[in-house]
């Protein structure tokens, strides 16, 4: 039998009950802190870094994060040194989701590390899984790409706009499309 509660359940990548009131409350917590840092000025920086610092699980001294920014719990992001996001950066991080150095983000790119069973009677119960994102160095995501639930992408990678990546990209290549592949190799 299984013991874990939700939320463990949630973090080891098992189904999990995203109703679950544990999980509601730090989801309505993060949501508050996303609404404070949305409607810091802009000019406040300070501020702005100081509240991430609070939010994520771990950040580096060099990072920026247009306004605005949404996530589901924040304590499942860590980012990696010289790290920027666009405008409309949506991390859904029910699991781990990782970035490492020198990663550049364009507008309208979501994070989605929440999954739903393809079964319809079992995703009616409000059951979900994640699987954890994990972003190398020096990579370049370009404007409206998905990346979805248990992908990783390789180190000096760049994925072209409008992408959705459903599958892990290796190091050193351009990939785009839907769903997104490499198209050529970079030296």
């Amino acid at each position: 039998m299984n013991n874990l509660n939700e939320k463990q359940k949630m973090l080891s990548g098992e189904m999990y009950d995203a109703a679950d009131g544990t999980l509601v409350k730090e989801r309505q917590k993060c949501k508050y802190l996303c609404f404070e840092y949305n409607h810091i000025p802009p000019s406040k920086l300070k501020e702005r870094k100081a509240l991430i610092k609070r939010l994520f699980g771990k950040t580096e001294k060099m990072f920026h994060i247009e306004q605005p920014f949404y996530c589901d719990y924040g304590y499942n992001i860590e980012i990696g040194e010289n790290f920027y996001t666009n405008h409309n950066v949506v991390i859904l991080d029910c699991a781990k989701v990782t970035f490492g150095d020198n990663v550049f983000i364009a507008p309208n790119c979501g994070f989605y590390t929440a999954g739903h069973p393809l079964d319809a009677e079992t995703r009616n119960k409000g059951l979900e899984y994640a699987l954890p994102i994990t972003v190398g160095d020096n990579v370049w995501i370009g404007a409206g790409c998905s990346i979805l639930p248990g992908v990783t992408i390789g180190d000096n990678a760049v994925i072209g706009a409008g992408s959705v990546v459903v599958k892990d990209i290796p190091a050193n290549v351009l990939a785009v499309g839907n769903p997104c592949k490499v198209i050529k190799e970079i030296l």
